[in-house]
């Protein structure tokens, strides 16, 4: 076997080529590691953001979207009544009626923002107990309480939607009572108002659904129940994180296709890659030559060769690691109901690893077989 130091030593021989393959390898690698993250935290988020605890009810045939659901103003109520073990602390019950809507938000200086509305009573914070103020107070009449990465979500300073703030909603001006945060969750990027407010802006008399909290003795069998029985309502219930997942899947191929951009890219890093290692190792076929006759095998020339592209290849992770560690993680990246964090997590950086250990495989493999295929006396002649 040819020492390691010889692979390494013959890396720095051309430093113009050395950095050329360094930085193809890392941004090639950069890439796999950001589809990897993006596809990682969309799902996350999603998944999160549904509670085996609790059932929404909606309207029948509306499961895909609760924004195009309805639901007469009285199920709530109906719910409470009806089904035992939905009795909440305090007097409240663990039934949330919610208008979801997707509303213009004006400013005086900058285009309007479309943004996710909730409207809610006092109850939801029963119904979603991930969801906490941070800052101020539940929004009442006239008032609107901001989830902490709404700003994200809009693209406009924070400053904006500060507590005290006014916000338009549509042609309706409202006070920002308070921040609230929902780590992990979709929550986290809405505005919740009071739910009479979400009516009169909204144009509607009905509600986009009744999230009921399994806490007290109910089970979701007793929920369905209800809606079965109560055919005149024309209700569906399903678990929270059943609808969340069926929206994971509807991104599904948004996912796929950040994966897809990252492969061609991949693939043409490593089509660059043959041109480059072929043509640097077909000016030492004499020197693979040379060593073949002074008694080293090809098996040993040819390990020694894809050491030399996996160094190469390792330095490139290692840089595109550290510019993933320090740019990339946590930042946040909307999407169309709410906003994920990018997390850099080991098994991101196991991702691009693997990635780059089979970009120098394949890239080296088809070269250097080419360099030692030859013949020794004409390998010797070239």
């Amino acid at each position: 076997m040819l020492p390691l130091a010889y692979a390494v030593r013959n890396l720095f021989r051309i430093p113009a080529r050395f950095a050329q393959i360094v930085l193809g390898s890392g941004l090639v690698i950069l890439l796999l590691m950001l589809a990897s993250a993006l596809s990682g935290g969309m799902k996350s988020v999603l998944r999160a953001s549904g509670s085996e605890h609790n059932v929404i009810v909606l309207g029948s045939g509306s499961e895909e979207s609760v924004e195009r659901s309805e639901i007469k103003a009285s199920v709530p109520g109906l719910l409470a009544a009806s089904v035992r073990g939905l009795e909440g602390g305090l007097g409240q019950t663990t039934v949330s009626g919610e208008v979801h809507f997707a509303g213009i938000l004006r400013f005086p200086d900058l285009d309007p923002r479309q943004a996710l509305f909730r409207g809610v009573t006092p109850a939801a914070m029963s119904v979603h107990p991930e969801v906490r103020l941070i800052e101020g107070t539940f929004p009442r009449p006239g008032e609107v309480m901001v989830g902490r990465l709404a700003p994200h979500k809009l693209r406009i300073d924070e400053g904006l939607l500060h507590v005290g703030e006014t916000l338009v909603v549509e042609d309706t001006e409202l006070r920002v009572s308070g921040i609230f945060q929902a780590p992990g969750t979709v929550m986290e990027a809405e505005i919740w108002t009071d739910l009479g407010d979400m009516l009169a802006i909204s144009q509607r008399d009905s509600l986009s659904c009744a999230v009921v909290r399994l806490s007290g003795g109910a089970s979701y069998d007793d929920v369905e129940l209800f809606t079965l029985q109560r055919l005149d309502l024309e209700l569906s219930a399903m678990l929270e994180s059943e609808y969340y997942g069926k929206l994971s899947a509807f991104y599904t191929p948004l996912r796929a296709m950040t994966w897809v951009t990252a492969i061609l890219v991949a693939a043409g890093a490593i089509f660059g890659g043959l041109n480059t290692l072929y043509a640097a190792f077909s000016a030492r076929i004499r020197e693979m030559a040379t060593l073949q006759a002074v008694g080293f095998g090809r098996p040993a020339l040819l390990i020694s060769l894809l050491q030399e592209s996996l160094f190469a290849t390792l330095i490139g992770a290692i840089l595109a690691a550290t510019l993933a560690l320090v740019f990339a993680d946590g930042v946040m990246v909307p999407f169309s109901i709410g906003t994920f964090t990018i997390n850099i997590t080991p098994g991101v950086l196991g991702v691009g690893l693997i990635g780059g250990f089979l970009l120098a495989i394949i890239g080296a493999l088809p070269p250097a077989c080419t360099c030692l295929g030859r013949a020794l006396p004409a390998a010797l002649r070239s």
